[in-house]
């Protein structure tokens, strides 16, 4: 199969996964919200998810990603080492995730008494299970994206998607509350990981030659290449979790409501964005591998452009209709949430060209330079944080996190382009002229949004954006049909 047919096989595949998983958290985030859960009770379960989420990189570490990045470059030059890859990766995950997962669920009414908020020991006893199971479906996608199938990667991600919103829905239906929330979670995850593992070891695992010896190094390269991974995800969690968790300590419940709404919205946004980069960061590293530095650089550098064509007039279109859509969709109770949507429309655009640049990274082998960036601006982010928190509630922790964000993608764009031959006239060129696309088309918007009185009005001044968007892309050149057809050809 082709390069071309690879990608957009994966693409294909991935962004399917993302639509269903998108829709189904997009769906999942409006019934709680809106109908199963009053904003207090939102506000905790996510206050929940953010204190495990954090603690559960101690059970993964780097590992996941280390992994797979020995699948792709055993792959190519010593195909039945990668037996041992996965072997040697599950066998340490499972210890650690084990040991973290036990210590989050005995230690839990410790945790709530420190954080003064005594309804999250009930939801934290469960936080064994979720480390463990999102930790086996963390490694599982990342082995088949080391083996570039993707396709499977994304089946998996969109069955925990589906499973995770009916288990929530009908345990919180039957009166469970935030904790039969948190435990539908839980058994998404496991439902997904049970899929995944079976698919890996028939499809895979077993169809390698049990009789080669494991090389000598292999251990150590897989864990020692997952210290700066570890470095890189601790700094992740640390950027995307403790912003919550500070909201839901200085503000509480109701502030982690507001805040996690908008955050949501804008990760609901960036699910084309997501398939894009799971599918050509290992391609781009698999080039690189293969001394194609050139075509690694044209596949990223065409990449680039895509987000942009498409982030700049979401992230103007987002800013401009962020009032009425959480009015409509949400509810008059999370009015709070407003300015939190609109501040995150830029971290809209930024954390789109993220998903095709930071993962990319890993699969060109610099993940130590990206580690230190990113612990760099974690820290700043915990720093912004505490500082504007205080000062503008909600709004605080999603300013620190656009600014932290930004610099930091800007310096993997940096570190990228050191890496491979870009060349920046073309992005250049598209950028100009998608912002000015972008500004007519926000123009139209702005002067609809006023007579927004429901949900199908808010749609048909969506739809207007889409189409001014498209017509003035096409006219312009901005896109090209016929080229959007061979993309990557």
């Amino acid at each position: 199969m082709s390069i071309a047919d690879r990608i957009s096989r994966g693409v294909s595949a991935s962004l399917g996964a993302n639509l269903i998983d998108t829709l189904a958290n997009a769906l999942l985030i409006v019934v709680l919200a809106r109908y199963l859960l009053t904003p207090e009770e939102y506000g905790l379960l996510f206050y929940a998810l953010s204190i495990v989420g954090a603690v559960a990189i101690l059970g993964t570490l780097g590992i996941p990603s280390s992994a797979g990045r020995y699948v792709t470059e055993y792959g190519e030059v010593n195909r039945d080492q990668v037996r041992y890859v996965i072997r040697s990766s599950l066998g340490y995950l499972l210890a650690l995730s084990a040991v973290v997962g036990a210590a989050i669920s005995l230690g839990s009414p410790l945790i709530a008494a420190l954080l003064d908020e005594p309804g999250l020991a009930p939801i934290l006893a469960l936080g064994a299970g979720y480390v463990v199971f999102q930790s086996l479906r963390k490694l599982i996608s990342s082995v088949f994206q080391g083996l570039n199938r993707v396709d499977l990667s994304a089946l998996v991600a969109a069955v925990s998607a589906v499973a995770r919103f009916v288990f929530v829905v009908v345990l919180v239906s039957i009166g469970l509350g935030a904790v039969g929330a948190f435990l539908g979670y839980v058994l998404g995850f496991a439902v997904s990981a049970a899929l995944g593992g079976t698919l890996l070891y028939r499809r895979f695992y077993r169809t390698y030659d049990a009789t080669v010896d494991r090389a000598d190094d292999l251990v150590r390269r897989l864990l020692e290449y997952s210290i700066p991974l570890t470095a890189t995800r601790g700094a992740t969690v640390l950027d995307k979790r403790v912003d919550t968790i500070l909201v839901g300590f200085l503000v509480g419940p109701l502030g982690v409501a507001y805040y996690t709404v908008g955050k949501q919205v804008s990760q609901v946004a960036v699910a084309p964005a997501t398939s894009l980069g799971t599918t050509i960061s290992p391609t781009v590293g698999e080039q690189k591998a293969g001394k194609r530095t050139d075509r690694a650089a044209r596949i990223y550098e065409r990449s680039f452009e895509a987000i942009v064509i498409l982030y700049v007039p979401a992230a103007v279109g987002l800013l401009l209709v962020a009032g009425p859509l959480v009015r409509e969709v949400f509810g008059p109770d999370y009015g709070g949430a407003v300015i939190v949507v609109q501040i995150f429309s830029l971290y809209v655009l930024v954390n789109a060209v993220s998903r095709i640049t930071s993962d990319a990274l890993d699969f060109l082998g610099r993940a130590r330079e990206r580690a230190i960036v990113k612990t760099t601006m974690a820290v700043a982010n915990v720093g912004l944080n505490l500082l504007l928190i205080p000062i503008v509630g909600v709004a605080g922790a999603a300013i620190a996190t656009v600014i932290t964000h930004s610099v930091y993608v800007g310096a993997n764009v940096v570190i990228i382009s050191r890496e491979l031959p870009l060349s920046f006239e073309r992005i250049v060129r598209s950028v100009v002229g998608v912002t000015a696309v972008s500004v007519v088309m926000g123009v139209g918007v702005a002067a609809l949004v006023p007579y927004v009185s429901g949900i199908p009005s808010l749609l048909g001044v969506v739809g207007l954006g889409v189409a001014i968007w498209g017509l003035l892309s096409v006219r312009t050149g901005l896109v090209d049909v016929a080229e959007l057809r061979g993309y990557f050809a």
